[in-house]
């Protein structure tokens, strides 16, 4: 039976796959009347997690484009249209992509003061979020995470299992280009106060970020520990590895007008991995500095 359930509905998605690639193919003037009822089948599946814009496979995360272009067609196919309650709460948005219809069987904590979830993001249960928290549309938020307030989970971002994202964090997307894949968030991970994942990050379970810890591909790492500078690889992707502690550090910079008026430029660093002591702790300040 449970064999039964899952190859139906891996011809529904490589169906509805089938019909979203042939819809972004077209100039949306020519869109056939159906193709709302697709992209509502697709954001139904998105939004409960059936599908996703990156997945774990065989060993490495990969991009599932034809994903990240239905929430694309979900844009053009929308019209703006006044969501408004009343003249205090005004807001105008896609009709494709109103806020998330969530009720208490969903199991998810959300402390009111003004955080959006939006249609076509997948929260699980037992998750807390704190107000105000935005999580954006083909985010993917596993059990038993924490979002803090003032913290951002961006379009297509990939949240793993009990992570801990702190007040201020801000883990962006990625939803264009669309080969680009989307920021990862392994399980385990703590993301101190204030620090920020860009584009082109894997951090990968167990790790911590420090408060204030910024991370792009676009910015090297520099691991302490084992004596290496991690660059990103062929696709232009830098990972965290499992179990480093990253705090915010600086290199001096080259170059006689560097050295003239003392110059150094940001630099994360690893300080130390995270064995089992530390991996107990409950206390962020206890994992970055004992």
């Amino acid at each position: 039976m449970i064999f039964s359930i899952r190859s139906g509905l891996l011809k529904v998605m490589i169906e509805l796959q089938e019909k979203i690639e042939r819809l972004t193919n077209l100039n949306p003037l020519d869109y056939p009347e159906d193709s709302i009822d697709t992209f509502l089948e697709f954001r139904d599946l998105l939004g409960k997690g059936k599908i996703r814009s990156a997945e774990y496979i065989e060993g490495e995360w990969k991009v599932n484009i034809w994903v990240k272009k239905g929430i694309l067609l979900g844009f053009n196919l929308g019209k703006i249209v006044d969501y408004s309650e009343n003249k205090s709460f005004r807001y105008f948005d896609k009709d494709t992509y109103p806020l998330k219809n969530l009720s208490i069987d969903d199991g998810i904590r959300i402390v009111p003061g003004g955080t959006s979830i939006r249609e076509g993001a997948y929260v699980a249960k037992g998750v807390v979020i704190m107000p105000p928290a935005y999580v954006n549309v083909g985010a993917y938020v596993d059990e038993d995470t924490m979002i803090d307030s003032h913290a951002l989970v961006g379009s297509c971002a990939q949240i793993g299992k009990n992570v801990h994202i702190s007040a201020g964090t801000q883990i962006g997307g990625v939803l264009e280009p669309v080969r680009s894949l989307p920021v990862i968030i392994e399980d385990h991970v703590i993301l101190g106060g204030n620090s920020g994942v860009y584009e082109g990050t894997i951090v990968h379970s167990g790790a911590v970020i420090a408060a204030g810890t910024v991370l792009t591909s676009a910015t090297r790492i520099y691991d302490l520990v084992n004596e290496r500078v991690i660059s990103p690889n062929d696709q232009g992707i830098i990972e965290l590895p499992k179990d480093a502690v990253v705090v915010p550090g600086v290199r001096k910079k080259d170059g006689k007008f560097a050295e003239k008026h003392n110059i150094s430029i940001y630099s994360p660093i690893i300080v130390k991995y995270r064995d089992e002591k530390t991996k107990s702790s409950t206390n962020l300040e206890d994992v970055e500095m004992d």
